[in-house]
């Protein structure tokens, strides 16, 4: 029988990577340490309502190159649990189950969010070893994440294919790429790309200021652009979460309620249909359409950019983080994320990592590049 139990969860949003990550976790600890491991089912909520399946050797295989998670994730927090209609704290609830399963370590893989919930179990007394894993690239103290090379080519293939059906009607293209308030996804993929334009959350854009670098453009004898935009650009003159035209900030949903006199239940479905910053991008359009003159067109990239096949520079990264952790585990170093560091792995402390949000330098090396092959960063 074996000597020791790791249970394993993935939380937040679903990204390429995870199956991998699973798969390297699992495969050395039950393989090579003679450890059981349980897989909870749907992130957080799976650990509270005790749901889990137990991984055998063999029952790994294939899962490398499969997008998305073989558990299923959700973004439930531990604390702030929706139990019935009402919001609760089930804290106590996963440290129970923890023990009831009689496990000597939790691995969750996840974005900022999960970090932070993970060290609060940890900080419950829970031996915690966690893996960043989000498209946003915004998890602190590490380079990387992975799932965001993979949301990367993906954003970059769809610019691609976008240029061609500008040039063919004259129009500008904006395209909505995720990021949440971090522009790394953004920014690459406009660079790679060869994006017009590119508007991030870390430099407050000026609408004259990207209408001008368009109209610079048709001057040149250029018959479109694109504007890559991300979810969190805002402009300058109106600062973070407003509109360019009119200063007001996204419809929440009493104000959809108002205007459109719908139900509750009405009102939360139009909420989860708008485009990733939608209303922004629409009025971004609209405004720049009325200086330019020309023709606007919105494609938003959504949920394209956290499915399919993981790219082989995330398969690598998640099975080097993976194994790292289960080495750790078998080593006795908990409370972590392990974390990408030049060509290391290693492991950082999680009261380190939890709320740092890795944003993009205003000096960083691809704004400076951006800006030297003739990009507009929407700034004057």
């Amino acid at each position: 029988m074996a000597s020791k139990c790791v249970g394993i969860l993935t939380a937040g949003g679903d990204c390429p990577g995870l199956n991998a990550a699973i798969r390297a976790v699992a495969r050395p600890l039950i393989d090579l340490y003679n450890t059981d491991v349980i897989g909870f089912r749907d992130g957080f909520r799976g650990l509270i309502e005790n749901r889990f399946t137990r991984f055998e050797p063999g029952s790994l295989s294939g899962i490398l190159t499969l997008g998305g998670t073989i558990l299923g994730t959700s973004r439930d927090k531990p604390h702030k649990m929706i139990v019935g209609n009402e919001e609760r704290d089930m804290t106590d609830v996963a440290v129970e189950n923890y023990h009831k399963q009689h496990l000597d370590a939790l691995v969750c893989l996840g974005g900022g969010g999960t970090q932070k919930n993970a060290l609060r179990l940890s900080e419950k007394g829970l031996n915690i070893v966690t893996l960043p894993k989000t498209i946003d690239n915004d998890v602190g103290c590490t380079d990387l994440t992975f799932g965001f090379d993979t949301a990367l080519a993906i954003a970059t293939d769809a610019i691609d294919r976008l240029h061609s059906t500008a040039e063919s009607h004259n129009r500008v293209i904006l395209v909505g790429v995720m990021g949440h308030n971090a522009g790394w996804l953004t920014l690459g993929s406009g660079i790679a790309g060869g994006a017009d334009v590119i508007l991030i959350p870390e430099i407050p854009y000026e609408v004259s200021a990207v209408a001008n670098a368009i109209i610079a453009r048709t001057r040149k004898g250029k018959r479109f652009s694109i504007v890559a935009v991300a979810e969190g650009a805002a402009a300058q003159e109106k600062g973070p979460g407003k509109s360019a035209r009119k200063g007001k900030g996204p419809k929440n949903d009493k104000d959809v309620r108002k205007e459109k006199k719908l139900s509750d239940e009405d009102a939360e479905i139009v909420e989860a249909l708008m485009p990733v910053g939608g209303e922004n991008t629409v009025l971004l359009a609209h405004e720049l359409q009325d200086r330019t003159g020309i023709e606007m067109r919105i494609t938003s990239l959504g949920h394209l950019q956290r499915g399919g096949t993981p790219t082989a520079t995330d398969r690598l990264l998640a099975t080097r983080l993976g194994t790292t952790c289960a080495q750790l585990i078998q080593n006795g170093k908990f409370g972590v994320m392990v974390a990408l560091r030049g060509s290391e792995t290693v492991a950082v402390p999680l009261e380190e990592v939890a709320g740092n949000r890795k944003t993009v330098p205003l000096d960083h090396a691809w704004i400076q590049a951006a800006r030297l092959v003739g990009t507009s960063m929407g700034d004057r």
